[in-house]
């Protein structure tokens, strides 16, 4: 595995060309950041399926489909596969660009070809993954990403208006085959949608947006009451006790879980302690009813749960803070105590009181997993507020 300094100057980009495939594992030599991944990959996928990314337009996908690009999970080569058009390929890939006639072969610069991404959840990116697995010597020799922000659901047509401002994300940058090439991003604005370029053609894979939710306000206030820790609506996971067979944030992704791996569960205690996940609120909420879910979670579901919530001045210090310990901005309170939990079950529970927070701890005793945790309630006058000039801060140019 080879690296150079990419664009950003602050993380790797593999580049350089990947041999041809040579039998037996073909992800043996796929260049990639190592198991810890590029320091975004904790943060969500804003382009995810699951919340309602879609890949709306492009320009060419000749040999595959552009929607391949959003599939979740690492891509899928089979060399024996080939159809009516060549090489089945698990990516998005378009025909080999020519010049014009035979005295210039050659594609002329700038050409290149794109596609339009819808993202699922919009919001601050923090950085990108062009994945080029088993795309060795038809990748593209450099990409680049471009992002807007516009309101409601505009058609392609209307993304590629003159008037519709870009913001570049990445510049055009050579890239590597088959190797999970990085880009951190470091724009301060809340956006909607993307366009990946490949320069001059080629295929690429998988196509990642990790960042941060920015919920739209009028929204969120129209609805009222909603579920407060939803990914889509701007909760996230902070910090959890153990990741080993799946993460912590499918248990604010959007929908029941859809099979076992669909859900958070931790690796088997041989202790006597537990396990737990803290999240931070879209902003700060009255809490009224709570679901906790363990879908698919059969011999493995936690045996208890108990809830926790916490109640501190946007902003204040203390994210990084023991479970359990207190600081001068907040306890912890108990807002649900420890209740058994059944197998494959959702479970229901309405509070007596009302609760106000900013962060929800959950604890499982002694361990296992749950799928889902949703928390219904509605933003206070102070979390309405903080999350509108959030908002406003992050700008709309194209509102």
């Amino acid at each position: 595995m080879t690296g150079i300094p990419s664009s950003t100057g602050d993380i790797p980009s593999y580049t350089g060309d990947a041999g041809p495939y040579g039998g037996g594992d073909p992800y043996a030599d796929y260049r990639a950041p190592g198991p810890a991944g590029f320091p975004f990959s904790h943060l969500v996928d804003l382009a995810d399926r699951r919340l309602g990314g879609a890949v709306i337009a492009a320009n060419d996908e000749f040999f595959a489909p552009r929607e391949n690009l959003l599939v979740p999970g690492r891509p899928v080569f089979d060399p024996e596969r080939f159809g009516h058009k060549g090489k089945v390929m698990d990516g998005w890939e378009t025909r080999r660009r020519r010049g014009v006639d035979a005295s210039r072969p050659h594609p002329a610069e700038g050409e290149h070809d794109w596609a339009l991404v819808r993202l699922g959840a919009p919001g601050v990116v923090r950085g990108l993954v062009v994945d080029t697995a088993h795309f060795r010597g038809n990748h593209p020799r450099a990409v680049s990403v471009e992002a807007t922000s516009v309101a409601g659901t505009p058609s392609p047509e209307e993304l590629l208006a003159d008037d519709v401002k870009w913001t570049t994300l990445v510049p055009r940058t050579a890239v590597g085959g088959h190797a999970a090439n990085g880009f951190a991003v470091h724009a301060e604005q809340r956006f909607t949608h993307l366009r990946l370029n490949q320069h001059p053609d080629g295929g690429v894979a998988r196509l990642r947006v990790h960042g941060e939710v920015v919920p739209d306000p009028a929204w969120l206030a129209a609805l009222g009451t909603f579920d407060v820790l939803a990914l889509e609506n701007g909760g996230r996971v902070e910090d959890a006790s153990d990741r080993f067979y799946s993460p912590p944030v499918h248990t604010i992704q959007p929908g029941r879980s859809a099979k076992m791996d669909d859900g958070w569960e931790t690796r088997r205690r041989r202790d006597h302690g537990h396990d737990w996940i803290r999240y931070r609120l879209a902003a700060r909420s009255e809490i009224r009813a709570v679901e906790i879910d363990t879908a698919y979670l059969k011999g493995n579901a936690a045996g208890w749960a108990a809830l926790w919530v916490r109640d501190e001045p946007e902003g204040a210090a203390g994210a990084d803070e023991a479970v359990g310990t207190e600081a001068a901005a907040g306890e912890w309170r108990e807002m649900l105590p420890r209740t058994r939990l059944q197998p494959d079950t959702n479970h229901r529970f309405v509070l007596d009181t009302p609760v106000t927070g900013t962060r929800v701890r959950i604890d499982i005793f002694p361990d296992g997993g749950i799928s889902r945790l949703r928390l219904h309630g509605s933003l206070t006058a102070e979390g309405a507020a903080r999350l509108a000039a959030h908002h406003r801060e992050l700008g709309e140019p194209n509102a």
